[in-house]
């Protein structure tokens, strides 16, 4: 055959790692103006040629047909949902977090446009010659005419691990008596409205023909309206569907499909302009200099850094306004859904419906529309968590991180990147800004800030001018010497009583949820632990059921020891169940609003609890840290921290950082509006000198210390750092992986010139050894991202996933992920 030939390189969504890669099919001609670049399509896969759904990478022409590549099948969707950065970020992802590409593309595209491929058997209804059929292929006729649905067919004639019933199937196709026909389901399909209008032969008068009285009510509808739903022409008139489906067969109306959008951002409001923002002398320093960079239209990074109560949203509102005026686009990030609604709700009546909102408690038709709207341009700023990154949005000028240091913006699954490095990526691509803000950056952030990397802008003063609150740390071995056995401290309670006799608000933090955080036997000394991951269980007194919050095992409450049979159990651990009822004790007038993760599951649930919480239904706040940054409650003069000992001890070098964000943060919800505020930090380390820096609010001292001590140890952002790890249900498999994976590395160290440093922990036990039945290992590399390091760990993990030995091991390499656990 001659002529010009097109050929695509197909990602396969069923390919594991060991086999990814970018396959070549050639493109049917009658295809050829479909297949392109980001469209998915299905296509034969593997030996058995069994169809699978993959997504084009690119597509090239060559000058001779290769009848040795197979032919893609046919294509998925009608247009690409991938633009040509998008598709850049698929690949990076690859590169520098190791997963698939098709793991990759379902990150950039929204679950809701997932499709799921299905074959479907029947019989062909002609005469069955049984003398033609061997013994199998009369049992598969028979089965056909027998089964009661198409599930159960479907499943009786999966032939994918069954070579005898697959060459029976084939048979019986072949000879023309069972066909086999293909299924693919949209997981979420579009929302559809169905409509009604006059039809154009009615209107121009082609059709003549003689209404009822009813039929008349609707016409007249029809004119005065051009269109309406069926719901609203029923309603409107008294009439039923089947008067309009007679409408329909006269041909005096038309039917047809409208898509609407499913709603994620609600109700408006009141409409407010950015432009009546008043900026101070600082915030106005800060939102020029920003602007300088955003007009040299090249890329670039920043960090501001201002302490909380600053105004830093107010910066963000006129940033995105101006680059609205540009013609540009613009994504702002939150590392919390709990922040998503008050900062919605400010954007909503700034920006309309000029804003889409991403993030994971959207339903799967929410997101789906979302992300349309912001495809087809009719949303050009985006408001969301991590996710977000990836928003269709086209020429980016700013992306904004709001509290840039949370350890929420890294993913903790595949692909395992941060929002921060695509963000970086995207701003290259775009030649934008990105804007990283946070009261207590990150330690890497604030470095390259110093050394020059990002540019630096701060804001040192509170926006209304009111001091930062007031912090003491009340040391609960003093409390508990002196006769004190509550959760709180005096001088807690007595600021607490009040606050509540000036019908002020206060917030208290304990970052564990539960009721008790372990039960431990005084016989034989174990604890109550979950069996699938030897961990403690924690006691919900609201359900009266022991639970584990890492698998999530649940049992019954018991009296004996489940080791021993012994009576002798004695709860240990505090969680804001146990302290909500402490506040009930003390105080009984007090209206209490909890925030957990057990109080919060449904879908607005934040939202409904922090409008009654800001409009003043509720007197105390209790939660964990989803109510520690970001928000901005003016009665709020008391923040408690009730315990935070546990987080400096998680064996994370991150866990100071963390501790010194978290009580930093949330001190700063209070004294935000013209009422001084305080704060108490209880703890039995009073001396503990990140907790005194904290009080003082000092993170330049901090920083100086932490970076002082990461330099010394070699930890970022001296170094990268990359965890490797293993679980197997055997520990001994797990075990031999490890190190079987080290030796791997030692080989391919001393077979290739690498040039890059390189120090390895481990191979050894995670933190928690086992989470749900699973033995966990890890090996921790100190090293630099490099192109040459990560070429050296994509040729371990090739290679492992070809040891069958270990086949049972679940592995996988996380750059600068969380160490903790």
């Amino acid at each position: 055959m001659r002529g010009v030939f097109i050929v695509a390189k197909v990602a396969i969504s069923r390919a594991s790692y060991s086999f990814d890669a970018l396959y070549s099919y050639s493109v049917p001609e009658e295809l050829a103006q479909k297949v392109k670049s980001g469209v998915r399509v299905l296509v034969p896969f593997g030996r058995g040629n069994r169809k699978a759904v993959g997504f084009v990478a690119r597509t090239y022409t060559e000058a001779e047909y290769n009848d040795k590549l197979k032919p893609v099948i046919s294509v998925v969707d009608g247009e690409s949902l991938v633009t040509e950065e998008m598709m850049r970020i698929i690949m990076w992802l690859k590169e520098n977090t190791f997963c698939t590409y098709y793991d990759a593309y379902k990150s950039v595209v929204p679950t809701g446009f997932s499709y799921t491929f299905s074959q479907h058997y029947s019989l062909v209804n002609t005469y069955i010659d049984e003398d033609t059929l061997n013994e199998d292929e009369k049992n598969v006729v028979d089965f056909l005419r027998c089964a009661k649905s198409q599930r159960e067919i479907d499943s009786f004639l999966d032939v994918h691990n069954d070579a005898r019933k697959k060459k029976t199937v084939d048979s019986l196709v072949d000879k023309g008596y069972v066909e086999i026909s293909d299924a693919l389901k949209r997981k979420v399909g579009d929302e559809n409205v169905s409509m009604v209008r006059l039809s154009d032969e009615y209107v121009s008068g082609e059709i003549q023909t003689t209404l009822t009285p009813k039929q008349t009510l609707v016409v007249k509808l029809l004119e005065e309206g051009g269109c309406a739903s069926v719901k609203e022409v029923c309603y409107m008139t008294n009439c039923t569907s089947s008067i309009l489906k007679r409408l329909a067969d006269k041909k005096v109306i038309v039917q047809y499909k409208y898509e609407v959008m499913r709603d994620a951002i609600g109700e408006l409001g009141e409409r407010q302009d950015p432009d009546d923002i008043i900026l101070n002398d600082e915030q106005s320093a800060a939102y020029e200099g920003i602007m300088g960079l955003i007009k040299a239209e090249k890329p670039a990074g920043a960090l501001l850094y201002g302490v909380t109560g600053s105004g830093k949203t107010s910066v963000f509102i006129k940033l995105i306004k101006s680059v609205m005026d540009m013609g540009k686009t613009a994504v702002m990030l939150v590392p919390e859904i709990s922040l998503t609604p008050q900062m919605l709700g400010k954007f909503k009546s700034l920006f309309g419906d000029k804003i889409a909102v991403m993030h994971s408690s959207l339903s799967l038709g929410q997101r789906t529309d979302e992300f349309k709207r912001v495809m087809r341009g009719e949303a050009r700023i985006v408001i969301g968590t991590r996710s977000a990154i990836f928003a269709p949005v086209t020429n980016v000028g700013i992306i904004i991180m709001d509290e840039e240091g949370e350890p929420s913006y890294k993913s903790d699954s595949t692909p395992r990147y941060h929002a921060r490095d695509v963000a970086i990526q995207r701003c290259g691509y775009n030649n934008s800004v990105l804007l990283m803000a946070s009261a207590t950056p990150s330690l890497e952030s604030f470095y390259y800030a110093q050394k020059g990397r990002y540019h630096l802008f701060e804001l040192k003063n509170r926006y209304s001018k009111s001091p930062l609150p007031a912090v003491e740390i009340v040391d609960m071995q003093e409390e508990a010497a002196e006769g004190n056995d509550s959760l709180l401290s005096r001088v807690m309670c007595d600021k607490l009583t009040e606050v509540l006799a000036k019908k002020e608000q206060a917030i208290l933090l304990l970052n564990r949820r539960g009721y008790t955080t372990y039960i431990t036997c005084m016989d034989c000394r174990q604890p109550v632990a979950c069996p699938n991951c030897n961990i403690p269980l924690t006691y919900h007194k609201k359900n009266d059921r022991y639970m584990c919050h890492y698998c999530g095992y649940t049992m019954d409450n018991i009296e004996h020891c489940p080791q021993c049979g012994s009576q002798r159990l004695k709860s240990s651990g505090v969680g804001t169940q146990r302290v909500e009822d402490e506040l009930e004790r003390l105080f009984p007038q007090a209206r209490l609003l909890r925030m957990d993760a057990d109080t919060t599951s449904s879908r607005y649930s934040y939202e409904e609890n922090f409008k009654a919480f800001e409009k003043g239904e509720y007197d105390i706040m209790l939660g964990t840290q989803m109510i520690a940054k970001g928000l901005n409650f003016p009665n709020v003069t008391m923040v408690g921290v009730i315990s935070l000992d546990k987080a400096l001890f998680t064996g994370d070098f991150r866990s100071y950082e963390r501790t010194f964000s978290l009580l930093t943060q949330v001190a700063g919800r209070s004294g935000r509006g013209d009422k001084p505020g305080v704060a108490y930090i209880q703890t039995f380390v009073p001396d503990h000198y990140v907790l005194n820096l904290a009080a003082e609010q000092n993170y330049d001292e901090f920083y100086k210390e932490e970076i002082a001590l990461r330099k010394s140890l070699t930890y970022p952002p001296f170094c990268d750092i990359c965890v490797i790890g293993f679980s197997a249900p055997l520990e001994s498999k797990v075990i031999g992986a490890s190190r079987w994976v080290t030796q791997l590395i030692k080989e391919y160290i001393s077979q290739h010139k690498v040039n890059f440093p390189l120090r390895a922990l481990g191979p050894a036990p995670c933190t928690f050894e086992m989470i749900n039945n699973r033995y966990r290992y890890r090996l921790i590399l100190k090293t630099r991202n490099t192109a040459d390091f990560r070429e050296m760990i994509k040729h371990v993990l090739g290679e492992f996933y070809k040891n069958k030995d270990y086949q049972t091991v679940r592995i996988y390499a996380d750059i600068n992920g969380d160490i903790g656990l």
